[in-house]
């Protein structure tokens, strides 16, 4: 296991990748180097040929409490350019988390409120312990998740998306399952055994596939229906020509 001087651990084994927030004392707060660092940690699982899923989990008992107030506080005196800067890093965070050609499991246990919330669902998948808490308390003091605002939309419809930051309210996992936020609900006693099982099913897929996937399933945003048919016509013709899929199809019809 690597650390970056940016207090985020990284270690692959088996297929898997891990991106371990490593600031327990601050229930892995996010700070400008926290987020450059679990950036960084992306950049180097997309690159890992090794690699087949990405889990982004927080040491400690917390996943992450959202934004570090203290660094924010700290901030406060500078002008509105270098506010920009800071709230810009998220965007690329997000973005290289979107664009990652491997798909990314939120490893969610104990807290994950307001940015940790946001940065979980920014997460392709999310498999929480059974205790878990979700929430967006920043209109309590006074604040907007408006960094998160585009995931959340996404992954809520518009209705409870809105309800949801207006009261701040903090839901528990089960809750989030039901809404939809959450993909998988594990018993706190077996968590671990059964996470790992988890990402080792995805692990064991075709590399290319997974790639492709993911890729389509977020580049038909915005398309209207035809081109969102073109573009699965695409990726299935991209499909045919790999590695994985000859192989694959191989083995079926030897079975047959």
């Amino acid at each position: 296991m690597s650390e970056l001087p940016n207090a985020v651990l990284y270690e692959v084994a088996e297929g898997i990748a891990t991106a371990t927030l490593n600031r327990p004392e601050k229930r892995n707060a996010l700070d400008a180097t926290l987020l450059d660092g679990l950036r960084a940690a992306i950049q180097s699982a997309a690159q890992d040929a090794t690699a087949r899923v990405l889990v982004v989990t927080g040491a400690g008992k917390d996943f992450c409490a959202g934004a570090d107030l203290s660094a924010l506080e700290a901030m406060a005196a500078q002008d509105v350019m270098a506010h920009l800067g800071d709230a810009e890093r998220l965007v690329h965070l997000f973005t290289a988390m979107r664009d990652c050609p491997k798909p990314i499991v939120a490893r969610v246990r104990g807290r994950a409120l307001a940015g940790g919330c946001g940065l979980a669902s920014a997460c392709d998948l999310i498999v929480a312990d059974e205790q878990a808490q979700f929430g967006y308390p920043e209109v309590g003091i006074g604040f907007v998740p408006a960094m998160v605002m585009a995931i959340l939309r996404r992954n809520l419809g518009e209705k409870r998306a809105l309800e949801w930051v207006l009261t701040g309210e903090i839901i528990s996992a089960q809750r989030a399952q039901d809404w939809g936020l959450v993909n998988r609900v594990l018993p706190s006693d077996t968590f671990d055994e059964r996470f790992q099982a988890y990402v080792a099913q995805l692990a064991a897929r075709s590399s290319s596939a997974l790639h492709l996937t993911k890729r389509l399933l977020y580049h038909m945003d915005g398309l209207s229906f035809e081109a969102a048919l073109r573009s699965g016509a695409d990726i299935n013709v991209l499909a045919r020509h790999t590695a994985d899929c000859r192989a694959g199809i191989a083995r079926f019809l030897s079975k047959a």
